[in-house]
């Protein structure tokens, strides 16, 4: 059967994902090194603890205890990676006009609920695909919002002082810490959610976002 070339993924978009991955990756290690330092976070019931959202035997295991000037200077490195990586990306997708097959419409949400209950085979009726779909639409939208939400958290967290009024806009201190950390885990869920869908769309998906085309049966 004849088939063609379509192509998919501009070069700069290609090159913007894939710099951001490793970054992201070493901006979530270095994350956990500093996270150490402090390791407060839990969940209780009054006074009983059910759950440490890292147990010592994760630490022993990745051997990240007594590793936090590591991480702070990886941190803080790679942070200004990860921000001119994502202010290109934003403001290229703004002048070539890719917000358009990026932000989510009005029927991005119940077209999502379509593209659920499909990838899990509860439903044989296939969604709505262009460039992306509408899930996916809401998820690189989302992680856009996400990213400006870590570079605003990390500095309030990173300079309560000197930077006072992004720390009051957070909620103060202790709510940037959590809602920085809140934001981490999401990255790792967003990691977790993207990779299974990329096993699931196959290898033209994957090739689409190295080569930038997809080859289909005409």
């Amino acid at each position: 059967m004849p088939k063609k070339i379509i192509f998919k993924h501009l070069l700069a978009i290609r090159w913007m994902h894939w710099i951001n991955f490793p970054v992201l990756t070493i901006m979530i290690w270095s994350g956990m090194l500093i996270y150490w330092a402090n390791d407060v976070y839990e969940v209780k019931i009054g006074n009983k603890q059910l759950l440490m959202f890292f147990p010592n035997g994760f630490y022993k295991f990745f051997n990240i205890p007594h590793r936090l000037a590591e991480g702070m200077a990886y941190h803080f490195v790679f942070m200004w990676l990860f921000f001119i990586n994502g202010l290109l990306y934003v403001l290229y997708t703004i002048f070539s006009g890719e917000w358009r097959y990026l932000l989510p419409n009005r029927h991005s949400f119940k077209e999502s609920i379509q593209v659920v209950l499909y990838d899990f085979h509860l439903s044989k009726v296939k969604p709505p695909q262009a460039k992306y779909n509408a899930a996916q639409r809401i998820a690189y939208s989302m992680i856009i919002v996400m990213g400006f939400g870590s570079i605003l958290t990390g500095l309030a967290i990173y300079k309560p002082v000197q930077l006072s009024w992004v720390t009051a806009v957070c909620g103060g201190y202790a709510a940037a810490r959590v809602e920085h950390f809140v934001l981490t885990v999401g990255y790792v869920l967003f990691f977790f959610i993207h990779i299974v869908q990329v096993i699931l769309a196959g290898w033209n998906n994957f090739r689409a976002m190295v080569a930038g085309f997809e080859i289909v049966e005409k």
